[in-house]
Parts: structure tokens; sequence; C-alpha cells
């Protein structure tokens, strides 16, 4: 049976490497690219992403990013955006009082946790939407965290044209925030899959499965 093949979006932002070693473990055949053509023209595109929301979103606009991602969905074609990856498919960033727009994909605006102690590093739990596939059989897992940042409030401002995103939660000292969501062809995830052992595998599984 041939493997699916998943584009990992490079556009200067993410541990690729470790993107592409996960992607080809759960089962598909990963390239890294920044060519357009190649990203949009994939079974699957990983959206990885580590450090400030300003520099990711400037990182993605030069390699030509917010199209493609927008070409894809358009096309019903799945993306996963992975931590900041996630991030910046939200309205909205705002860190240290600096406010960048995002991709839009996503209802939302990326701000700074609230716990008393921040980053939020290590192992948590999620509390998944209901009817998630992206969790299919690893619901009551841990996953592996590593931000400061995060979408703490979702309001869909008007009935969305297909069925309601599934939302997943993440709770850290009494503040909550979104850790991952499913909406069509769109997943993200605040955790890093690639980091997260079997069950991160799995969840790469579950996507792949999509594709």
């Amino acid at each position: 049976m041939t493997r699916p093949r998943v584009a990992v979006l490079d556009y200067g932002s993410g541990n690729l490497r470790s993107a592409v070693r996960a992607v080809e473990r759960a089962g598909a055949e990963a390239e890294l690219t920044h060519d357009a053509t190649t990203a949009i023209e994939a079974d699957g595109l990983l959206v990885p992403g580590v450090g400030a929301f300003e520099a990711c979103m400037r990182g993605l606009e030069g390699v030509d990013g917010v199209r493609i991602v927008e070409r894809r969905l358009i096309a019903n074609r799945p993306v996963l955006g992975i931590c900041v990856g996630m991030q910046i498919l939200f309205a909205e960033g705002i860190e240290h009082g600096v406010r960048t727009e995002g991709c839009g994909e996503l209802p939302g605006v990326v701000e700074r946790l609230q716990a008393p102690i921040v980053p939020h590093m290590g192992w948590n739990t999620v509390e998944p939407g209901e009817g998630s596939r992206m969790f299919a059989g690893i619901e009551d897992e841990r996953f592996y965290f590593v931000h400061s940042y995060g979408v703490r409030d979702w309001v869909l401002s008007q009935p969305p044209a297909m069925p309601a995103p599934v939302v997943t939660w993440t709770d850290y000292a009494g503040d909550r925030f979104v850790s991952a969501a499913e909406h069509g062809p769109l997943w993200a995830t605040q955790f890093h899959p690639e980091k997260s052992g079997d069950a991160g595998s799995q969840l790469l599984k579950n996507w792949l499965a999509t594709l």
C-alpha cells in the first residue's frame, strides 16, 4: 500500500527534523520543503512552529505560507499545525503588547498564560471535545507541552459553514487554554506530538488516516 506523502513546511521555525522523523515513524513519507507547489499538492501539510508569534508569521509569509494553508483548506486538503504552528492559525497574537495578525483560520487571540508559573513545560492531560477523531483511542493520555502563550477564550462570532469545530482544552494551574482544535481538514495541537511518545505517535496516525 502506498504511504501518504506529507510536506513539513520549512519557514525557518520549529523542530523540523524531529517532525519529519515522527511523521515517518507514524507511517508516511515526509518531505521538508518551502516550495509552494510541493506543499499544496502533498497529501498532508504539517506546519510546525517554535518561538515568537510575530517572528513565525514573518517566516510563514516569507514562503507564501498563508496562501498555501488557505489553498489547501479551500480544497479540503488536510493541514496539521503544531505548537506555534497552531497559534499562527488563529486570528491574532499579542506578545509584549504587540498585536500581530495571524492566518485567521481559527477564531481567537493568542495571549500570555495566566498561570503562576510560565512557561507551561512538561506533560499534561487534555479534555477532548465531543466526537474528536484526533484523540480516538488516546483520550486519557498525557502530552508534552512547552509554551507561554495560548488561546484562553474561544468564541465563534457566527455559525460556521461546516460543522462546528471540535475544541480540546487543557488546565494548567487553574488556567484553561485550547490545547487542540479540529475543523474539517484543519487540525492543530498546542502540545508537541513528536515529543509525546506513543500517544503522540498514535495522534499522528489518526491524522494520517484522514489523508
